[in-house]
Formats: C-alpha cells, structure tokens, sequence
C-alpha cells in the first residue's frame, strides 16, 4: 500500500463531497466501486461475455472529517502502478479544486436595536449563540465580537480610504491643557499610563470597555515581569498577589501524523516561558488604583470619536456609551492603545498597517475532567491536525483560577482584503472541535467568560519602516504592531520594552520634542524579533494558494523537534524573544539540514518579494550584532 495523494478540501459538509466523488466525478481510468468512506478505482478486463475484475492493483480513495473540514487520500493497493495514475491524480486534484471553492465569512450588518444578536447570527453560527447564551454577559460579549470583527473588517477592505479621525489645525479655540497625556485603550495602555503618572505626568485613561475588563487574558514569566518590579510600578508582593497559577512544565507539540519521519518531532518542554497566568481584572485595577493615587483620571465606557491636533496640543471629542453625552479633553500628547480596532493605525499607515494578524478566540472554563487535563501543566502550543479550511489551526491551553483553564485557538494570517480572517468563524469551528482536541462534553463545562482579539503583526524591515507616531500622537502595543511573531502577544513585548519606552517618552516630553520624526523614534523595535517574522510567515496560508495539508506542521515540527533537542537556554531565548545572532543562525543551520527544501516551501509561502524583504531584516540583524560585539569589545 502506497499513499499517492493527501488533500484537504475546504468545507466541513463531508456528505457533499461524498456524493460528488461516488455520484458525479468520472475517472479516466478504472471502474468505480463504491465504498462506505468513499470510492475504489479498479480495472476491468472483458472477455467473450464475461468481465473479470485485475487484482494486480487497484486505486482506493476514502474522505474523513476533523476540524470542520474534508481531508482525501488515495492508496494504492498492488506493487505495480496503476494505469495513468498520474493523470488521475491531477484530474482528481484539478476537479476537486475548481469545484469545492474556498468560501471566505461574510461580515454582516445587524440592527440590534431592533434584535438580538443572539437572533441575527444563529443561523450562521449557532453553536456559538448557543455556548455566549451560557456565559455571565454572552449578550454583551458576543456583541463586543461582532463590533471588532466588523471594525477589523471595514479597515482590512478599504486600507487605501481609511475612516479619517485625526484632524491637523493650525490653532485651536481650546487653549486650556487639562492633561499631559492621554491615553485611550485602557489595557496595554493602562500598564504605559501608570508609568508615565509615576513619573509625576498628568494622565487621562479613555477605556471603552467598563475600565479592568479585559478580551484576552495576560500570561508571563517571572523574569519578564521582573521588569515592571525594577521599574517601581510593582513590589514583589503585588506580583504574587495576581498570580493566579504557575504551572511546572509547558508543552509544545505539532500533529506529525503525515509528516515524515524525519520530521516528526518530539514534544518541547518549557517552564519559564508564560508559564505565569495573572489575574487580569486585578492587574489593570492595581495599574489604575496607582494612576488615581498620582492624581490621573479614567473615563471608562467612553468611546474615542476624533482628534484634533494643533501646534499648542490635542483635543479629542468623545462619547459616553451610557447615555451619549459627548465631552472634549485636551492634552499635549495622545497615545493609542487601541489595538488593531484603531482608527488611527489604520489612518496612519493605510495598507501598511499590518501584514499579519492572528485571529485569536476562546474562553475561560470550568469542568475538563482531571482525566483529561492535570492544572499543573500549560498547552503552550498545539495542534491537533493539519491546514484546515485555508489555516493552521493552534491550540493553547493555560491554567488559571481553581478548576479555571483558558483556552485559545488560533491561526497566522496574513492579511487579506478578500480574506480579513474571522471571529465568528473561529468561534464556530472552537465550539465544534474541542471536544477533539480534548475529550470533553461542551454541555457539562462552565463557561465564564469569553476570551478573543485580533493579534497584529508587521514584517519590519528597518527600524523605521513604519509609521507609529504623528505630531502629538504615539501608538504603543499592537496599535502600533509591537508584537512578538512567536507567542503573539503584545502584553510581553510592551513589558520587555517598558522602561525603554518610557524613558525616551520622559525625555520628549520634558524638551517638547513631540514632532512626528521625534515621537516615531520611540518605538520596541528589536531586531532580533523583527527578523523571526519569516518563521510566522512560514505558518500562513496564502490567500487563495492551497498547500498539501500537512505542510505547515511539517516546518513547525522541524524547528520545534530541534528545539526540543537543544539546551534549556536555547529554548528559553527562543520563546522570550531573545535570539541571539549566533543562536538563529544556528538553528537555520541545522533546519537547513534536517530538512534542506524548507528554504523552498517558505520561498513556495511568502514569494520573492517578501523573501528579499526579510533579508533586508536580516541584514539589520547582522549588522546591530557585530555593533553590539564591537562596543562590547571597545569597553573592555
């Protein structure tokens, strides 16, 4: 037996593809013989009136489902080829592909003044209206989804006319400053802004979520929380008194079920990499309660509406989402922490907002048997089978509370105006597969709350190559795309970057040198981390381009299997963002040999446009290391 072809074919209506192989689709060669999983191909001999079937070898072909798609293989059965089993491989794969045609999500437009939005998306998703009818504020919740997607939507479709709401005038009627700064996102911007308050800043929070209230929730490691330890914003004990979970081990492992055997991998253990699950809602209450003791304010549920800039300061029109009063603030610096829902990102930088983003979804539960999952371990990565529906779905699974376990999954995306990625979609396929991922029944869980977010990502190919400020504005955390390519995550590069952000931002300040060209010089661009962006381009799938389904998880389990074998520094470094030169080029070395058509299947992935791009990152990779080994030199 000998596997000839492995597709997937992008629907989860395995029936319809059952009867369009068995019913509709005509071979070049062979007889069709109908089977329960779908069709075997053999060849038929006549004789004088009698037909005998050759058992020399025949072709069999079978469909299975898991993660709400369609996946084909062909065999064959005999030690000769079958006749033109070639061209019945491309027929197959030519008709398959013009007839079952990827179907990207719609955005839809509700009026919920008039309905639920229980009621308006129940058909199309409703497992999961089923599952946010469960949760404490579903309602509330499953309408925060709709309103991000279709803002990721709108700005992902038209990145060439974006909504325009920074506005530049040469005087303003509104003389008086009230604030130094003002902050509005009140996540990663709450951690930036009690900073700033501590270093004696007059300080404004605008949140549009109730303030605390977080999408996402937060995991770190010790040694990265140390940071805001040193910088004074927190004592040891604080620290300990958000930690909700410290798990002992961290796992990391790709489905390998289809890759070969050189490149399947073991599993890769890590305890110090977001191995530390913090209470959120107290994190950001403790950020607050200490920007209110400096004598800052915080206006939550209050939506940014528009800025107005001016030699002497901003001036920024808001709304009270209770009662929809507006109300104007003045400062001489804005900062966006809004995220990717920003208007600003995307007036800002137009089409070059982002490149990547990571469509991320999940919850916060309670009931997985002990069975199933010991508390004391994280699932840091995972995935359970291969490209599904044009991604490659990853799981994480992070302890939490008690019985509390979070858990997210997600893909890499590259941003797509045809393609945006959805929330809605992904939450559909979480409430379908989980139970696949780990055993469990949906309706014995405790669902709590809610966890999702687009996470952006730039392919940077300098330290300017991207716009993060105008006059008086700076964008900070994934507003401003300062994520890291590996783990996703904005929360650690802010922490990573904090005291260096806000020390450049103090000195700006105290000089007035709040121009565009200062402020765009204060930005967490490392590159170290910029030049790792080709490892999450190698995670894509290409809009529009299908791969063999296990291609993905074949590059991760190269990578992931030598890390696996490599020290604990390595790894550590690895996850932390903390390549160094040598390391990386070590381990592209090593990928290089144990899987020397990697470089194809990336070029196969990203094109020669992006390839030539990232050398450009490389190449500032390579020179800051030789800058860094020549002064370290000089100083000895």
């Amino acid at each position: 037996m000998q596997e000839i072809l492995y597709l997937e074919i992008p629907t989860p209506h395995i029936d319809i593809v059952s009867n369009w192989l068995q019913d509709k689709w005509t071979p070049q060669v062979g007889q069709k013989v109908i089977t329960p999983q779908g069709i075997r191909l053999q060849l038929i001999s006549n004789s004088v009136s009698t037909r005998l079937i050759m058992s020399e070898t025949e072709l069999s072909i079978f469909l299975w489902s898991v993660q709400r798609t369609t996946y084909l293989k062909m065999f064959r059965w005999g030690k000769k080829p079958f006749p033109s089993e070639g061209n019945i491989r491309h027929q197959l794969t030519k008709d398959i592909q013009q007839v079952f045609l990827p179907q990207y999500p719609k955005i839809y437009d509700f009026d919920l003044s008039a309905t639920s939005i229980f009621e308006n998306l129940e058909n199309n998703y409703p497992q999961t209206v089923h599952f946010f009818r469960k949760m404490p504020q579903g309602e509330t919740d499953l309408q925060r989804v709709y309103w991000w997607e279709k803002r990721w939507y709108e700005g992902v479709r038209s990145p060439q006319k974006p909504k325009q709401v920074i506005f530049f005038q040469e005087f303003s009627k509104e003389t008086v400053i009230n604030y130094d700064i003002i902050y509005v996102g009140g996540a990663l911007g709450a951690v930036h802004a009690a900073m700033m308050a501590q270093l004696g800043y007059q300080v404004l929070i605008v949140e549009r979520l109730a303030f605390g209230r977080m999408n996402r929730e937060w995991n770190i490691s010790r040694s990265e929380f140390q940071t805001l330890i040193d910088l004074g914003l927190f004592t040891p004990e604080e620290f300990e008194s958000i930690i909700i979970r410290e798990y002992v081990d961290g796992f990391n492992k790709f489905f390998d079920g289809n890759n070969p055997p050189h490149l399947k991998a073991e599993v890769l253990h890590n305890n110090t990499a977001l191995n530390i699950a913090i209470d959120t809602t107290k994190f950001l209450n403790l950020c607050g309660e200490k920007l209110l003791k400096l004598g800052g304010k915080i206006l939550d549920k209050t939506e940014f509406i528009r800025a107005d800039i001016d030699p002497d300061g901003v001036t920024i029109q808001l709304v009270n989402l209770d009662n929809r009063t507006s109300q104007k603030v003045r400062g001489k610096l804005l900062i966006d922490a809004m995220g990717t829902a920003s208007p600003i990102a995307w007036q800002m930088n137009g089409k070059q907002t982002f490149d990547s983003v990571c469509p991320t979804v999940g919850a916060i539960i309670e009931g997985l048997s002990p069975k199933v999952w010991n508390s004391e371990y994280g699932d840091v990565l995972n995935s359970h089978g291969d490209i599904s529906r044009g991604r490659q779905l990853i799981w994480e699974l992070f302890p939490g509370k008690g019985d509390e376990l979070t858990i997210y999954l997600f893909h890499y995306h590259e941003v797509h105006s045809e393609n945006p990625g959805s929330l809605l979609e992904m939450y559909e396929d979480f409430f379908n597969i989980l139970p696949e991922y780990r055993r469990c029944d949906l309706e014995k869980l405790v669902w709590k709350k809610p966890t999702f977010g687009y996470i952006p990502g730039h392919f940077s190919m300098g330290k300017r190559d991207r716009q993060v400020a105008f006059e008086r504005l700076l964008s900070i955390g994934d507003a401003a795309s300062l994520q890291s390519p590996l783990i996703f995550t904005g929360f650690g590069s802010l922490v990573r970057n904090l005291g260096r952000l806000t020390r450049s931002l103090d000195l700006a300040l105290k000089n007035n040198r709040l121009t565009a060209k200062d402020l765009n010089e204060i930005r967490a661009y490392q590159s170290n981390v910029a030049v790792t962006w080709l490892f999450s381009k190698g995670m894509m799938v290409p809009t529009g381009k299908p791969l063999p389904p296990q291609r993905i998880n074949a590059i991760l389990n190269t990578f992931f299997g030598l890390l696996a074998d490599s020290p604990t520094e390595v790894v550590d470094a690895f996850l932390k963002d903390k390549t160094t030169w040598i390391m990386f080029n070590q381990l592209a070395l090593k990928a290089a040999i144990k899987n020397p058509i990697l470089l194809y299947w990336i070029w196969e992935m990203a094109g020669t446009q992006y390839l030539l791009r990232w050398l450009k990152s490389y190449l500032d990779f390579t020179l800051d290391a030789f800058k860094n080994l020549w002064s370290r030199n000089k100083h000895q």
